[in-house]
């Protein structure tokens, strides 16, 4: 989940982190006021989960009141990369002396997290600065001194250099502590007094991690709805979003509903877009977008299957994986057979396909041949899978 701008240095402060003043406005009359509070040149900035604001325009400079008003006008209510701009933030204009780029992110190469620091800020800082990287253990963190030396190796000295360290430590800490998967202070500023200032900050957190971080998220009034996520959740989603939570174990639960009469369980390893896609191009109409892998549990495969079925108008479901040997396939047979008669129906009349070739494989054969339906192999492939769906779907429909 990727947060405003002014969520995210919210959450940060909390960590010790230090940034510029900012108003929320929601109003071309309320950013105007707080421009005229602030006094002097002021930025008005829209709150928009993303960066790249400045090249969209989407960043302006005002001198006065009257300015920042019109400005958060013409930004109110525009659509920004599919995202509505619903508020802006109004903050002084700083003076510098210098600008840089610090950030944490997780290195998919060493499968550690990675800190970053560049002595250039703003937009295309791979073109434009230098950058050092260094990964550090997870478990402790990026200590103040390596961070210092990271600084060091930009060529910084006294007390940036120190205040360097320091930053990139707390900010560690906060990567850590919150299930990010990205966090930046970017620009961050030496001011005219020597001291480092973030003007802007991004913040991505771990979808899979957010049950256990309600409560700071919370204090940052985010709900899950407007522009920061897109629309709000459905109540099918909310109640699979309870399933997924139930147990740790794998994932079933993660789902986009739609008007469709199909519903689906499809994953393992990126197949669950490639089946979606396939069964709305042989004219099929998904109930359902969702993933499931990892090896969930029986129960909680049951209570999805159970409410993908619940849906008014869903007649028919397609359990549709790539191979997999982290996924038992007998779990998930004993799950959509569980669920499929939680809800008064028998499997035979409602699967129309169950393809998960893998671990278990035969075993799930043998529970779903009991119940009247034909496993699919590896012989059959995900499109031709999806065609059978829709077909089968179709055909039991007429």
């Amino acid at each position: 989940m990727r947060l405003l701008e002014h969520q995210a240095k919210r959450l940060l402060t909390e960590f010790g982190l230090v940034f510029s003043d900012a108003v929320v406005a929601t109003t071309a009359s309320e950013a105007a006021a707080a421009a005229e509070k602030i006094g002097g040149p002021v930025v008005v900035k829209a709150q928009v989960p993303f960066g790249g604001r400045g090249k969209a325009g989407a960043v302006r400079f005002a001198q006065d009141p009257s300015e920042a008003g019109a400005h958060a006008s013409a930004l109110l209510g525009r659509e920004l990369r599919g995202e509505l701009v619903v508020s802006v933030t109004v903050e002084p204009k700083i003076s510098f002396k210098r600008e840089f780029y610090v950030g944490v992110a997780w290195d998919t190469a060493s499968k550690l997290p990675i800190a970053l620091l560049s002595d250039a800020g703003g937009i295309d800082i791979e073109s434009v600065g230098r950058i050092v990287r260094r990964n550090f253990d997870p478990w402790r963190g990026l200590d103040a001194f390596a961070g210092r030396e990271m600084a060091s190796a930009l060529e910084v000295r006294g007390k940036i250099m120190v205040q360097l360290g320091e930053m990139l430590g707390r900010l560690s800490s906060a990567f850590l502590k919150m299930d990010a998967l990205t966090v930046e202070i970017n620009p961050l500023v030496e001011t005219m007094d020597g001291i480092l200032l973030g003007l802007d900050s991004h913040l991505e957190l771990d979808d899979d991690a957010l049950v256990r971080h309600q409560p700071m998220l919370g204090r940052i009034g985010e709900k899950r709805s407007g522009n920061a996520v897109g629309r709000a959740p459905t109540a099918l989603e909310i109640e699979a979003q309870r399933i997924d939570a139930m147990d740790h174990r794998g994932v079933a639960g993660r789902v986009v509903e739609f008007d469709g009469d199909l519903g689906l369980l499809i994953g393992g390893g990126g197949a669950s877009l490639t089946v979606f896609d396939a069964i709305r191009r042989h004219q099929g109409r998904p109930a359902n977008y969702c993933e499931v892998g990892g090896n969930p549990t029986e129960e909680k495969v049951a209570a999805l299957t159970s409410l993908i079925l619940a849906k008014p108008g869903v007649r028919h479901l397609a359990v549709i994986m790539n191979v997999v040997n982290n996924t038992r396939a007998d779990v998930m047979a004993k799950g959509v057979i569980t669920g499929i008669k939680r809800v008064g129906r028998k499997p035979a009349e409602v699967l129309r396909v169950f393809r998960i070739p893998g671990s278990w494989e035969g075993e799930a054969r043998d529970l779903l041949s009991v119940e009247g339906v034909v496993a699919l192999g590896r012989d059959v492939s995900l499109d031709e899978a999806a065609r059978l769906a829709v077909e089968r779907s179709r055909r039991n429909a007429d």
